[in-house]
């Protein structure tokens, strides 16, 4: 029997886009969903009007889904916890949900990036707040939340250390328009996950300078050898970034004007500055604090990563966009791939 067979009680942790989206999705599949948020006016509104003004405004949400601020209330009864924050809220969310978990119910979380500081992985977070024993998943691949909140066709993938409760998280998410696939590979799903944000912004830079379609094919290939390079060198597996954990989610991100580290990109490339780029945008762009910690790890593995190094030094302001171009082609000519995937 399937999660699609029983009703599943779940608690969906944060009330952004995505967790929103998440939130209906399992909702509208008739498993009871109770959202968890911070801000009171945003909950009130998915409460009683159904839906998110702030962040999937004039989307219908399903008028089953229930909100609260009350973590303690949101938990309750879960037998699946689903973290949809920021990054940079990971931790803390974890923590404030530890003494309030369900002992039956195991962690996903639909967050991508590194611990702020650290560069550790979501998983090594997550198995050091909540101990072992626990059942862990990571919900990632190519998805942008208006699309999934409206119903349109979707695919992601979920990788676990336990392979019945990454069945069940992915048979929550699968539905008519919604397809979950498996895998146990959490350090490359998150990898891919991470590192795309960080090569869309290279891509919407590119196209922000008008740079031609033909410069976004070539970023988005070289970008995919880098996160293969890397994830080759912290022992994931390259199947994992040849699907919708890595190309998927990178062609996604770096072509479709959805994505907030594109639409950094393109300002930064039509001459904004950071600072009124991420305030136009009105929400955590992540690759500003990704780009940071995927170069401390580049460079803790001896990897290049051309690229990524350019994008952190574009964003820290060191190089300008036209400066980080010239670089790039200033490289020397070489073979695609030398030793294969090493070079």
């Amino acid at each position: 029997m399937t999660a699609n067979d029983q009703n599943i009680s779940v608690a969906v942790l944060g009330a952004g886009s995505w967790g929103t989206a998440l939130a209906a999705l399992i909702a509208r599949h008739r498993h009871p969903t109770v959202l968890w948020g911070r801000d009171e006016a945003t909950i009130a509104a998915i409460e009683t009007r159904h839906e998110n003004p702030r962040y999937l405004p004039g989307i219908a949400l399903p008028p089953s889904l229930r909100a609260t601020t009350d973590l303690a209330a949101a938990l309750r009864g879960a037998e699946l916890v689903l973290v949809v924050v920021p990054s940079h809220a990971f931790a803390e969310t974890l923590r404030l949900l530890a003494p309030h978990r369900p002992s039956a119910a195991g962690v996903a979380w639909a967050t991508k990036g590194f611990e702020p500081g650290s560069g550790r992985f979501l998983h090594e977070v997550a198995g050091e707040v909540l101990g072992p024993g626990v059942p862990l998943s990571v919900v990632t691949g190519p998805s942008f939340a208006k699309e999934v909140a409206i119903g349109l066709p979707t695919a992601l993938t979920v990788h676990s250390n336990d392979e019945a409760f990454g069945q069940q998280v992915a048979d929550v998410l699968h539905g008519p328009a919604f397809r979950a696939y498996t895998g146990d590979d959490m350090r490359g799903a998150e990898l891919g996950g991470a590192m795309k944000n960080v090569l869309a912004v290279a891509t919407g830079v590119a196209d922000g300078m008008n740079l031609g379609l033909n410069a976004r094919a070539g970023l988005i290939t070289r970008g995919l050898n880098e996160m293969l390079r890397l994830n080759l060198a912290i022992g994931g597996r390259s199947e994992t970034l040849m699907g919708l954990a890595g190309l998927g989610d990178l062609v996604l991100t770096c072509t479709g004007d959805l994505s907030r580290n594109r639409r950094l990109g393109l300002a930064l490339g039509r001459g904004q500055t950071l600072e009124d780029a991420v305030r136009e945008i009105g929400q955590v762009v992540e690759s500003v604090q990704t780009a940071d910690e995927v170069m401390r790890l580049a460079d803790r593995h001896g990897v290049e990563l051309p690229i990524a190094s350019n994008v952190r030094d574009v964003l820290h302001g060191a190089i300008t966009p036209a400066e980080g171009l010239a670089r790039l082609l200033a490289r020397e000519q070489k073979a695609e791939y030398p030793d294969a995937l090493l070079g």
